[in-house]
Formats: C-alpha cells, sequence, structure tokens
C-alpha cells in the first residue's frame, strides 16, 4: 500500500477515536455567556439510508440528546441558550466480511440555536451537518456494520455530531458575548422550549442523502 494511502488512513482512524473516545470529565475552557438549556432532537421524519440497519425514532432522538448533553452541559455561562436539533437522515451499516473501502454510518443534522433572553434564532438558516464514522467507526479497512451494533453506531455518529456543534458554536463567539448587566439565568424544565421547524429535512438533495 502506498504511503500517501496508509496517512490518509491513519488520519481518518485517529480523528474518529479522538471524538467517539473523548473524556469529557473535565470542564472545558468557556464559550462566553453559553450555557445549554433545552436540548431538543427530532427525528420523527428522518430518511433511511438503503440497506440501513433499522432504529426507532425514540432511540435517534435519545441517541443525539444524551451526546449532546454529555458534551454542552460542561458549559457553565451565565447565559442559557436552546438547540433545535433535526435529524434528516441515517445509515446504520449491515453487518458483513469486511472489504476495503467497506460501506460508513452517517448522519445529517440541521442544528439551530435559540437565545432564551431574546426568544430568537441566532443562525438564520439552520446549520447543516454530516457526521460519518468513516473507515470502520474508528477501525480502518472495515464497514461500520461490520464493528458496531446499531445501538452503538447510534451512540458513535451522535458523539460525531455533538463535537461538530459544538466546534461551530465556537466558530461563532458572538453569540454567547457577556451583556451589559448580565445575571445568571435561572433554567429548569419550566423554562418555555421553542419551536423547531423541521422543513429543512426536505431540502436534503439527492447528493447528500446518506448511503451506504
Amino acid at each position: 500500500m502506498a504511503m500517501r494511502q496508509l496517512a490518509m488512513i491513519t488520519t481518518v482512524f485517529l480523528a474518529a477515536c479522538s471524538v467517539t473516545d473523548e473524556d469529557l470529565t473535565e470542564a472545558p475552557d468557556p464559550l462566553g455567556q453559553f450555557r445549554l438549556g433545552h436540548n431538543i432532537a427530532i427525528a420523527d421524519n428522518t430518511r433511511r439510508g438503503p440497506y440501513s440497519q433499522d432504529f426507532t425514532q425514540d432511540q435517534l432522538e435519545a441517541a443525539v440528546q444524551n451526546a449532546v448533553a454529555e458534551r454542552l452541559r460542561r458549559y457553565d455561562g451565565d447565559g442559557l441558550y436552546h438547540l433545535g436539533i433535526v435529524v434528516g437522515a441515517v445509515a446504520l451499516t449491515q453487518p458483513g466480511i469486511p472489504v476495503v473501502y467497506a460501506s460508513q454510518s452517517a448522519m445529517i443534522v440541521d442544528v439551530t440555536v435559540f437565545d432564551n433572553a431574546t426568544q430568537e434564532k441566532l443562525n438564520t438558516e439552520p446549520h447543516r451537518i454530516f457526521a460519518s464514522l468513516g473507515m470502520g467507526g474508528g477501525v480502518p479497512l472495515i464497514g461500520t456494520g461490520y464493528v458496531g451494533e446499531p445501538e452503538q453506531q447510534m451512540r458513535r455518529l451522535s458523539k460525531v455530531v455533538a463535537k461538530e456543534i459544538e466546534d461551530w458554536l465556537r466558530d461563532n463567539p458572538q453569540w454567547f458575548a457577556p451583556r451589559d448587566g448580565q445575571v445568571r439565568v435561572p433554567y429548569d424544565i419550566s423554562v418555555p422550549a421553542p419551536v423547531i421547524d423541521t422543513s429543512s429535512i426536505e431540502n436534503i438533495s439527492t447528493g447528500e442523502e446518506v448511503a451506504n
């Protein structure tokens, strides 16, 4: 195998492992006034990739919400921000004989951030994320279905989605800048949840659809 190909495979392997196996017990560097309020995942109209393993709406929504909560509830700013996550498409690869460049598990989500103080969206259009476990979800040269049951694939994909959301939020620090007279916003389940628009998933083009 050429050295360049080997280097590319090694990079995919390390990237997948660094996200799905990352230790999240330590507090991260602050992200302005960001603190996660409602963490809403909606998967009631998710497109299933061709030949994907089965999953339920509840399983998928729980996997995404748990991964996002694990990563983003570490932030403890004085503001309060809600996330609406619409799962547009998912493919969970089938178990099978490992082959070079086998199929990959993947997920497409649209994300919107809401500022609790203004009840307004911070991004006018939903931010689309395409998450993939790459070659074997951290195991090079074999399909992700070969190394992971559907629940495991969903968990690992959701962890990648959560990391992509975190990176996107960090790319927009102006959203979480301190305000004059900022006081800590209390949060409990009684805080009104935002209304999530799910129509964006209808705009997933053929080229973006998850396929394995």
